[in-house]
């Protein structure tokens, strides 16, 4: 991991300075890079047909794959034109996309030498990702190791000359990576793929639930196969199943997402989902909401369990925010 950036660039480059702009212009946070990566490592794992949620569940050829999807998907989000030779033209540009397990080694082509390359990293299980653009000169790189393809590794030198365009940000979570291990294996020792869902839902409270770990827990030999999604919801789904342990499950929905920051809680983004336990609101000092025309907060230990309240019509606004005094 990288502690700070590093300042890189000791050489004039003029091509390098309107690669790394063009980037930054396209990405300022690096959110949109960094649901790239997301989406990537989601589309290897394959959970909905797999149960898998972890790197290291991956063949070798899948991980090795992994490179190629990055530079794909970073193609589509961002729409780069294809190089002549290289992977993109950015600015007209000829730019090589890599990818690597571990940081900054990424593995150079002799036709990418003295070309510019944009470099990522990311590591789910610590949920952090880099990206950097260095021009590959020959000074900057390892001798050959007499590999067949002659690739070669930036030198200690040369990784000191990459420009970070974004170092150690936050990769989306995927919930499963980073729940304690004894609660992973109490959702997966359920038989069906409901019990797993209600496991997940029960054990995860307040966190973020994207709609390929639902699909990933949800998915199981029991019907429905096409659409896991329906386990999530009322009649017969999770929300009715919940509802007398006093568990509600807020969606991407407007009135959701309200009740979600009026809660204090993580906001649902598109296909993300949060569960939490409620009780009646008896403390002033807590945040609440305004349900069934009740005040409900979050549930604490010591507070009694009741069934949860009723959601609002999704397609009324919820009223506006209210904390207590």
């Amino acid at each position: 991991m990288i502690d700070e950036p590093l300042p890189g660039l000791r050489t004039p480059d003029a091509e390098l300075d309107r690669v790394y702009a063009h980037f930054r212009d396209l990405d300022p946070d690096g959110s949109r890079t960094a649901a790239v990566l997301r989406r990537t490592f989601d589309m290897l794992l394959d959970g909905p047909n797999t149960g898998r949620y972890r790197w290291d569940q991956l063949f070798k050829t899948e991980k090795t794959h992994c490179g190629t999807l990055v530079e794909i998907n970073l193609q589509r989000e961002f729409k780069f034109a294809d190089g002549r030779k290289l992977d993109y033209s950015l600015c007209g540009i000829e730019v090589d996309c890599k990818y690597s397990q571990d940081l900054a080694k990424w593995m150079i082509p002799p036709e990418a030498v003295n070309e510019i390359i944009l470099g990522l990293w990311a590591n789910d299980k610590i949920g952090v990702w880099s990206a950097g653009a260095i021009r590959a000169r020959p000074e900057y790189l390892q001798e050959s190791q007499g590999n067949r393809d002659k690739k070669r590794q930036l030198s200690k030198h040369g990784r000191n000359e990459i420009r970070w365009l974004l170092s150690d940000q936050p990769l989306p979570e995927n919930v499963l990576v980073h729940m304690p291990p004894s609660d992973v294996e109490a959702v997966f020792a359920k038989r069906s793929g409901q019990q797993r869902l209600n496991e997940l839902l029960r054990r995860a409270q307040g966190r973020l639930l994207t709609r390929n770990v639902i699909c990933t827990v949800a998915t199981g030999d029991d019907k429905p196969k096409q659409d896991p999604l329906k386990r999530l919801r009322k009649n017969g789904g999770a929300r009715d199943q919940l509802r007398n342990e006093g568990i509600i499950i807020l969606g991407d929905y407007i009135n959701h997402r309200i009740i979600a920051e009026q809660l204090g809680l993580p906001i649902p983004g598109d296909s993300e989902f949060v569960s939490i336990r409620l009780t009646r609101a008896a403390h002033a000092d807590r945040p609440y909401v305004q349900l069934d025309g009740e005040k409900w907060t979050t549930w604490q230990p010591g507070d009694p369990i009741e069934n949860a309240p009723e959601l609002p019509d999704l397609r009324k606004l919820a009223s506006p925010l209210r904390m207590p005094s």
